[in-house]
């Protein structure tokens, strides 16, 4: 497809990297010539310098034969203008970051009635993540398919845990789980397993399942289910204010420490429910007198990658509670991977995945639609749900009779709002809902998963 990319910040250079690599051509609009030359340098994409509300700017770079257009300038009220003049100029799809919490119950508003297609906010999603996981402790990452009826759960396995050594077989039959082991990333590979694979300590697992069956899975191998009591947050800016809310909402405490006392008196108005200490969260004295030791949950959250690490780490020595380390930088992702650190937050990342999704959704077909996208196992794998309809190619086929390509996995059907984890005796049918994981990389069609 033709993309417009509006705004070449660390989100812009993100989202051009990620949508080169699904193999789309990219035009990147910003002010700033040398920003362009410098960030764009070695990547295939058409630019121009010029202002991204300016018609004349987007009629230059494209916009009339343009399928998409995604504005991510640094003010929300710019992305908002260049969304509407694109719909105007090139009546092409729009996407539009808006960041301002004073915005966040009004998206759908916007979206409506401006005509946007889509709009984000990188931080309220990291922070949604953020809080599924402190409500979820054992989990490193939680996906939800089919208006949350299903859940795909990310976690470690570790060296004292009943899965170690168990093949996948033995979960079903032996605990009568009712989940499916989606992918086991071991090291830098990752698996579409079959029943005969035997978990190690230290594989990162992905499960799926109805949020029942997921939560009496972690329960029959002795994980706690509960939510953490308390929550200690270093950052108190959007992403921190997002989390502290919904982590309130949810009934867990917060205490937030922020070096900045104007955004600590703001913070002090609007969440009243909080604690909120002025002063420097990487001082580990301070952090030590703020009850660190006593803490269940602790996310590194402030502006700076190198403070939220090198925090983190400390955090790690001192206490085995839930720690969350937000990541900006994706230049040195594998170097931070190796790191003993619990979960890595990436806005960035979370908003590639989102604008992933979408572009991947305009790209159904007339068969099926892909309602969701997900990237996951740092890229190297995908869950793609879609809906079937009538005349599709595995409609009516008993699953161990369906031929399907290698590193494929039928995953989950949901069907009348019941949720299924499919056995080889169960069929698709049309109007199910199914999720699929690959490793491949070029499915758009529920038939392209046929051998």
């Amino acid at each position: 497809m033709k993309i417009i990319v509006v705004g070449c910040g660390k989100v812009g250079l993100a989202l051009v990297e990620q949508l080169l690599k699904d193999k789309h051509e990219i035009t990147v609009i910003d002010k700033n010539s040398q920003r362009l030359k410098t960030a764009l340098a070695n990547h295939d994409v058409m630019t121009y310098a010029g202002d991204g509300t300016s018609y004349t700017t987007l009629r230059t770079a494209g916009i009339a034969s343009a399928d998409l257009m995604i504005a991510v300038m640094n003010s929300d009220e710019m992305n908002l203008l260049c969304s509407v003049i694109a719909k105007k100029a090139g009546n092409c799809k729009t996407i539009a970051r808006v960041r301002n919490p004073v915005y966040t119950s009004e998206h759908e508003f916007l979206r409506r009635e401006l005509d946007i297609s889509m709009i984000f906010n990188p931080e309220l999603t990291a922070a949604m993540k953020i809080s599924r996981i402190f409500n979820f402790p054992y989990a490193s990452k939680i996906e939800v398919f089919s208006k949350r009826m299903v859940e795909l759960i990310h976690f470690k396995v570790k060296s004292d845990s009943k899965l170690c050594n168990l093949t996948l077989m033995d979960i079903r039959a032996k605990f009568s789980c009712n989940v499916l082991v989606c992918t086991v990333q071991r090291g830098e590979e990752v698996f579409i397993p079959t029943g005969n694979f035997k978990l190690q300590a230290d594989d990162m697992v992905s499960i799926m399942g109805s949020r029942a069956d997921t939560h009496e899975f972690f329960r029959a191998f002795g994980v706690g289910m509960k939510k953490l009591p308390d929550a200690m947050i270093v950052g108190g800016g959007k992403i921190g204010y997002y989390l502290a809310k919904s982590l309130i909402d949810s009934g867990i405490k917060v205490k937030i420490i922020d070096s900045d006392p104007v955004r600590c008196e703001q913070l002090a108005d609007e969440l009243p429910e909080a604690d909120i200490i002025c002063g420097d969260g990487t001082d580990k004295n301070l952090i030590m007198e703020e009850g660190l030791l006593s803490t269940s949950g602790f996310a590194a959250l402030t502006s700076i990658d190198e403070e939220n690490i090198l925090l983190s780490l400390y955090v790690r020595s001192k206490i085995s509670s839930k720690v969350v380390t937000k990541v900006n930088r994706i230049s040195y992702e594998d170097v931070i991977e190796r790191l003993d650190l619990d979960t890595i937050v990436n806005p960035n990342i979370v908003s590639t995945e989102l604008v992933a999704q979408f572009v991947r959704s305009m790209q159904h077909t007339m068969d099926c639609d892909i309602e969701t996208y997900r990237a996951i196992n740092d890229g190297k794998a995908e869950a793609l749900e879609f809906v079937v309809k009538e005349g599709a190619k595995v409609i009516g086929i008993p699953l161990m009779e369906l031929k399907r390509r290698n590193n494929v996995l039928i995953s989950c059907i949901i069907r009348k709002n019941k949720v299924i984890i499919p056995g080889g005796q169960d069929a698709i049918e049309a109007g199910d809902s199914v999720i699929i994981v690959n490793t491949l990389k070029d499915i758009y069609n529920i038939d392209d998963i046929l051998a």
